[in-house]
């Protein structure tokens, strides 16, 4: 059975439910016509959605959006922003440029960290290439799977949890790991 289809049972099942809520609530007890619209409003919603209208709805809102914010764009001039936070700007051309100079050369040192640690180190905390692999007592250039099971091997022994643990070590070695990782 297609999803539209079980949608439309569980919305009938639903629709069904809330008359007989409604007539129990004349008969009965009035207070059941507050659970008659709950499951009234969930028969409606699972109905608008197996209907289609519910995916057009959201698409068409989309589109208006997308529409807006282009006309906004090409309404601005070329020093305008909207907006706040790191990276905004109201600059012209050389201010611009500088930016994203700046910002090429942030995605090449990250770049290069991902690839064994070469450049400059982005936190004090972090451990250099050779400081890592040698708090997991490896040979720099050691492939992943010796990475991994000098970690796993150094973690059991550092562990704060065990007799020789040590909170600091373990620390060091987690942070080694994650360096080499990367």
């Amino acid at each position: 059975m297609d999803s539209d289809g079980l949608l439309i049972g569980i919305a009938a099942v639903f629709a069904g439910t809330t008359v007989l809520m409604v007539i129990l609530a004349f008969v009965f007890q009035p207070f059941l016509l507050l659970f008659a619209a709950i499951f009234g409003a969930a028969t409606y919603l699972l109905w608008y959605h197996a209907s289609g209208r519910l995916t057009d709805r959201i698409r068409q809102t989309a589109a208006d959006r997308s529409e807006r914010r282009r006309a906004s764009a090409a309404a601005q001039g070329p020093g305008d922003f909207e907006g706040f936070g790191p990276g905004r700007r109201a600059a012209g051309a050389t201010g611009d440029r500088r930016f994203s100079e700046e910002r090429r050369r942030r995605g090449r040192r990250r770049t290069e960290n991902r690839r064994g640690g070469r450049g400059p180190r982005t936190d004090r905390n972090e451990p250099t290439a050779e400081e890592a692999y040698r708090a997991l007592d490896l040979e720099p250039g050691a492939d992943e799977d010796e990475v991994k099971a000098a970690y796993r091997e150094r973690v059991k022994a550092v562990h704060p949890d065990t007799e020789a643990g040590d909170e600091e070590q373990f620390k060091r070695v987690n942070r080694a790991y994650e360096r080499l990782k990367q």
